[in-house]
């Protein structure tokens, strides 16, 4: 009997565009698709020049553990079955971890088609520290529940990525700033890759301001980790450190890398520090937003 396949395929998360030649041929050859909305399947496939020849059914949260095992019977004889989502990677806040499990168990190959993510778009373009981060998906829809989490993740030292729902996001900024501390750094971004994308960087708390008459689109939220205050304190000296070195001629990111070195410190958050207290001093806020 043939070995089966599971493929786990990255669809573009707002411009079609960015779907790539694979992805194509992946719909293409696929005995089984497993799609989230199978409506806009059919249009993905449309818009990129795919004949979908294989069968294609339904996946999603509702049906997701269900299905699960008559998918799994599928690549057990032998098929190749697709799980694709409505944007972004299957098993990210989306169908696909189950199955994904199944397979493995089962000793069955899963591969992945990369393509877009929120995750880490939301993260590159945020401003915010990259090297270390951790994905929370979307906080708990319930007031007490919500606080109960972001209390549990106020010591994170990583950078954090959510998703939210439009209507529930100055709520959710405004948890956040009290779980957090009102000036923790975040950015929301609106419809990434969209035609009205939208980054917005401050403080939770001009955020959740910024939030409360309503938003819409697809939301994404990436907050900064915690810096212990000994840190911090070390960093403003650091910070000043570096201003003198550069007033001696010393280029600034010659003098961050050397002070950082000398004292042990992160790179990168001596550098968040130097460059927001030059935004201030130029600026005079650290606002900003952007629509394309």
């Amino acid at each position: 009997m043939t070995e089966g396949r599971l493929v786990l395929a990255g669809a573009p998360i707002g411009q079609v565009g960015d779907a790539s030649p694979r992805l194509r041929e992946a719909l293409e050859s696929a005995d089984v698709i497993a799609a989230e909305d199978t409506r806009r399947l059919r249009r993905l496939a449309v818009d990129i020049g795919a004949v979908v020849n294989g069968r294609v059914v339904s996946y999603y949260d509702a049906n997701e553990a269900g299905r699960a095992a008559e998918l799994l019977a599928a690549l057990q004889e032998g098929d190749t079955v697709l799980v694709i989502t409505d944007a972004g990677m299957p098993g990210v806040s989306d169908p696909g971890y189950r199955l994904t499990h199944l397979a493995v168990e089962a000793g069955i190959p899963v591969t992945a088609l990369p393509g877009p993510s929120a995750v880490t778009t939301a993260l590159a373009v945020s401003g915010l520290p990259s090297d270390r981060f951790c994905f929370e998906g979307f906080p708990p829809r319930k007031t007490g529940d919500r606080a109960r989490r972001l209390a549990a993740l106020a010591d994170e030292e990583r950078t954090m990525v959510f998703f939210e729902a439009p209507h529930r996001l100055a709520a959710s900024l405004a948890a956040m700033a009290a779980a957090f501390g009102a000036d923790r750094r975040a950015a929301v971004c609106r419809e990434l890759t969209k035609t009205y994308e939208e980054i917005r960087r401050g403080p939770l708390a001009e955020l959740a301001a910024w939030a409360e008459p309503g938003v819409k689109g697809e939301i994404t939220v990436v907050v900064a980790g915690h810096v212990a205050e000994a840190l911090a304190a070390d960093l403003d000296g650091l910070a000043a450190e570096v201003a003198r070195r550069e007033e001696a001629g010393v280029p600034r990111k010659q003098a961050i890398v050397e002070v950082a070195k000398a004292a042990g410190v992160p790179k990168r958050e001596l550098y968040d520090v130097v460059h927001r207290g030059a935004g201030h001093r130029s600026a005079g806020h650290s606002t900003d937003g952007h629509k394309t």
